[in-house]
C-alpha cells in the first residue's frame, strides 16, 4: 500500500534530484495543484530589507511653521479685535426725486448704533459707480438718524446742479459718498449735534469708535494606535525607517511612528480646512467646530477665481488693485498648486527683462548658452514683493493634489510680517503673525501635544491590558487676523 504524504511532510525521490514535491516552497500554497502551505524554502532569495520610498516624504505639514507661531490659551473662546477704517464713506446710497439733492446714507460697519456720522458743514466727493458721474459738495442739513433708521443728508453742490440734472443725472442705489474735509464761515461756534434729530447749524457729530471682534474655539483631536504584547515581541525581516528616523526590525515601530506622523499632520490639515459645525449635540455631546483658514479667508477675505497665465499681468494687477483698498502689505508669500506655480512662471516668464522668443533665463546672468531658469520665486509688481513656493498640501494626491476645476483650492496668498490688535485678556495692543495657532494649557496641563502610554506592555504597567496603547491629543485652534488681506485662489 501506498503512503500518503502528512502535512508538512515531503514526498522521498528513488534519484537525487530537485523536484516540486521534496522541498519546501517559499510562495506555495496552491492546495490546487497539490502544494503544502510553507514558511521556508531550501534556498534563501536575494531579499531587500528596506522598503523602497516610492513617494518620498509622505508628510505634509510645515506650512504654519513657515508663516505663523503657537501661543497658549486658557479658554475655551479667543477673542481678538481688529481696526476698522479710519475714514468715512458710504456706498450703494439713494437719492431723492427731482430737484432734492437729499441722499440717504445706511449705517456703516464699524459705528453700531449711529446710523449717519456725517455732519453739517462737511465736504464730500460723491461718485456714481454706474455711470462714473463725480460732484462735490458741502452738506447743509443732517439727520442722524434713530437705532434701525437710515440716516439723511442734504448736500448742495459746488457746480450749482441738482443730483436729477437732466444728462448728468445719478443713479440711485449706486452712488458712493466720502468725506474729505470741511468748509465753514468765519465766527461759527461748533457744538455736539443732536442724538438722532436734526443738526443745528454749526454742530457736529462725535465719531466713536468701535470694536469689530472676531472669535474662534478650539477644536479637541484624538488618534491611538493599540498593538499587543506578543506582536512587539515579534521580528520582521523588512527594516523599518520612517520620516522621524524611527528604525529597526519591530514593524510595530513603523506603525506608531506613522501614527505619530499622521497625526502631527492632522494638526496643521484641521488648521486648514475646519469650518464652524452647525450639527445638534449628539451622544458624545456638541461638536463646536472651529474657522480654519479656507474657511476664514472665504468668510473675510478674498478669492481669486480661475487665474490663468493666459490673462497675464491684467488678471494680477486686479488683485493687487484690490489689495491697495485693503491693508498693502508689502511683503507677500503666495503657497500655489503646480498648476498655477506654472501659470504664474509662464506670465513672468513672458514679460521678464532676460528673455528671448518669450523663455527667460533667470540665473547665470541670463545668458542664453549657460541654462535656462524657467521657475521663479520671488518677484516685485508696483509696491509688492511675492515670494513664490509650491504647497505640497494642495500638490499630494492623497489630500487635494490631482483635483483642478470647479471650486478646487489652488493656492492662497498669505501676507508676511505682524499685525497690532488688541488683546481682550491682556487688555492692551500686541503684536502677532497674521497666521498663529492658539492651543490649550496652563500650569497643570499643556495640551499642545501629548502623548502617553497605557496598558501593560511596552513599558507601560497601567492596566492588565496585554497591549501597549499610544495615545494622541491636541486642542487647538487658527487665529486668522486680518483676513482682508489674504487671497485664496480657486478653479473655475
Amino acid at each position: 500500500m501506498a503512503l500518503q504524504p502528512q502535512f508538512g511532510s515531503l514526498i522521498p525521490s528513488s534519484r537525487q534530484e530537485l523536484l516540486n514535491s521534496n522541498y519546501l516552497q517559499f510562495n506555495g500554497g496552491n492546495a490546487a495543484n497539490g502544494d503544502s502551505t510553507t514558511f521556508a524554502q531550501q534556498y534563501l532569495p536575494e531579499i531587500y530589507e528596506a522598503e523602497v520610498e516610492r513617494y518620498g516624504n509622505r508628510t505634509l505639514s510645515g506650512f504654519l511653521r513657515m508663516v505663523g507661531a503657537e501661543m497658549p490659551m486658557t479658554s475655551d473662546q479667543v477673542i481678538w479685535s481688529e481696526q476698522n477704517r479710519l475714514h468715512i464713506s458710504y456706498d450703494n446710497c439713494a437719492i431723492g426725486g427731482a430737484g432734492n439733492n437729499t441722499i440717504t446714507v445706511a449705517p456703516i460697519a464699524g459705528f453700531p448704533g449711529v446710523q449717519n456720522t456725517i455732519s453739517r458743514d462737511d465736504t464730500v466727493v460723491i461718485l456714481d459707480t454706474v455711470t462714473g458721474l463725480e460732484a462735490k459738495a458741502i452738506v447743509t442739513a443732517s439727520i442722524v438718524g434713530a437705532a434701525g433708521v437710515n440716516g439723511t443728508i442734504t448736500v448742495a453742490l459746488f457746480n450749482g446742479n441738482n443730483m436729477n440734472t437732466a444728462g448728468q443725472a445719478f443713479t440711485t442705489g449706486s452712488v458712493k459718498v466720502f468725506v474729505y474735509g470741511s468748509s465753514y464761515a468765519k465766527g461759527v461756534a461748533i457744538a455736539q449735534g443732536g442724538a438722532a434729530g436734526a443738526q443745528p447749524a454749526g454742530s457736529r457729530v462725535s465719531v466713536e469708535p468701535q470694536f469689530t471682534q472676531y472669535s474662534n474655539s478650539p477644536i479637541i483631536l484624538r488618534s491611538q494606535y493599540v498593538v499587543s504584547g506578543s506582536d512587539m515581541a515579534q521580528i520582521g525581516w523588512v527594516e523599518v525607517a520612517t520620516e522621524d528616523g524611527t528604525s529597526g526590525y519591530l514593524w510595530y515601530l513603523k506603525a506608531e511612528s506613522e501614527t505619530r506622523l499622521r497625526f502631527e499632520d492632522y494638526l496643521e490639515m484641521s488648521m486648514i480646512e475646519s469650518e464652524y459645525s452647525q450639527l445638534a449635540a449628539g451622544a458624545n455631546g456638541t461638536i463646536p467646530g472651529s474657522e480654519g483658514l479656507f474657511a476664514a479667508i472665504q468668510s473675510r477675505g478674498n478669492v481669486e477665481v480661475g487665474f490663468t497665465a493666459a490673462a497675464g499681468l491684467d488678471e494680477f494687477d486686479a488683485i493687487l488693485k484690490n489689495l491697495d483698498t485693503q491693508g498693502a502689505i508689502e511683503e507677500n508669500m503666495l503657497f500655489l498648486q503646480r498648476q498655477t506655480s506654472l501659470d504664474f512662471d509662464d506670465m513672468l516668464a513672458s514679460i521678464s527683462g532676460g528673455f528671448a522668443g518669450g523663455t527667460a533665463f533667470g540665473l547665470f546672468e541670463n545668458s542664453e548658452e549657460m541654462a535656462l531658469n524657467l521657475g521663479f520665486s520671488g518677484f516685485r509688481r508696483g509696491s509688492y514683493d511675492f515670494y513664490k513656493t509650491d504647497w505640497k498640501y494642495l500638490n499630494d494626491a492623497s489630500t487635494r493634489g490631482g483635483i483642478q476645476g470647479i471650486n478646487s483650492i489652488e493656492g492662497v496668498l498669505v501676507p508676511a510680517g505682524t499685525s497690532t490688535v488688541y488683546d481682550q485678556v491682556l487688555g492692551t495692543n500686541i503684536r502677532r503673525p497674521f497666521l498663529h495657532v492658539r492651543y490649550r494649557a496652563s500650569q497643570a496641563d499643556d495640551r499642545r501635544m501629548k502623548s502617553w502610554l497605557t496598558g501593560s506592555a511596552g513599558g507601560a504597567f497601567t492596566s492588565t491590558l496585554d497591549a501597549m496603547e499610544v495615545n494622541f491629543l491636541s486642542e487647538r485652534c487658527l487665529v486668522t487676523q486680518a483676513a482682508n488681506n489674504f487671497v485664496l485662489f480657486k478653479g473655475i
